[in-house]
């Protein structure tokens, strides 16, 4: 007879993939973990990047700008450009162009991966998150391809990761998303640069003034990173307590 229950651990086990905070509804593979390992990295980056950005964008913007394809960095260069500060300014664009583009291309391809799974694990983390990107794929769904000159805006809604998610859910091919995304990124990073150089002078003298402070604020972020991030852990542990009990 071969009736009998498995037990529970086993079943547990050969389980686990099915677990709520997965992107995944199978039994993940080597992509599936390389794409996971590639928004680790995207996260241990930003976290790296928070305390130097704040001296990159006071000292070596055009560094900033290049490596990150930042827009705030991008509008600096443009005003220190209009100061005569800054001649390499049209490479400065170029490659910020470029570079803008660093990071999308996992989320398409975490769609491509698993449809809409990485959009209900963000969704998950609480109502309002749910609520947001719900209107995000409302938004998403609508636009289409204008979604991507979209998505640049900013909004409080998490729009440009569930329009890079869908338009590999959807199968778009990775170079038509890429087109796509390089010319809203890039318009966008003109409008930044065309700003920074008309109201130059002034963005100077915010930039000196922000320089005597940056470093501060961007350690205070970390420590309300870190703070928060471990209130949320243990709110996690102690639900999973609850259930268990």
């Amino acid at each position: 007879m071969n009736d009998e229950p498995k037990p529970v651990e086993e079943a547990k086990s050969e389980q686990w993939w099915q677990d709520q905070g997965m992107p995944w509804r199978k039994e993940p593979g080597k992509s599936d973990y390389w794409c996971l390992g590639w928004f680790g990295f995207i996260g241990v980056f930003s976290l790296v990047l928070l305390p130097t950005r704040a001296w990159f964008i006071t000292a070596a913007p055009d560094w900033l700008a290049m490596l990150t394809g930042s827009r705030t960095a991008v509008a600096v260069t443009g005003a220190l450009g209009s100061q005569g500060e800054m001649p390499h300014w049209p490479w400065v664009l170029v490659v910020a162009s470029i570079f803008s583009l660093k990071f999308d291309w996992v989320y398409w391809w975490a769609g491509k991966l698993w449809g809409r799974g990485i959009i209900e694990v963000w969704a998950g983390q609480s109502k309002r998150a749910a609520r947001n990107y719900e209107r995000a794929e409302r938004w998403a769904e609508k636009l289409g391809p204008v979604g991507f000159l979209v998505a640049y805006l900013p909004i409080p809604l998490p729009l440009m990761q569930v329009v890079f998610v869908l338009a590999g859910a959807t199968n778009m091919s990775l170079r038509r998303f890429l087109v796509y995304d390089y010319v809203a990124s890039t318009l966008w990073l003109g409008l930044y640069f065309w700003l920074g150089w008309r109201f130059g002078a002034p963005i100077v003298d915010v930039l000196e003034l922000y320089a005597r402070v940056a470093m501060w604020v961007a350690l205070g972020l970390m420590a309300f990173i870190i703070f928060t991030t471990y209130l949320a852990q243990r709110r996690k542990a102690a639900a999973k307590v609850d259930k268990t009990a």
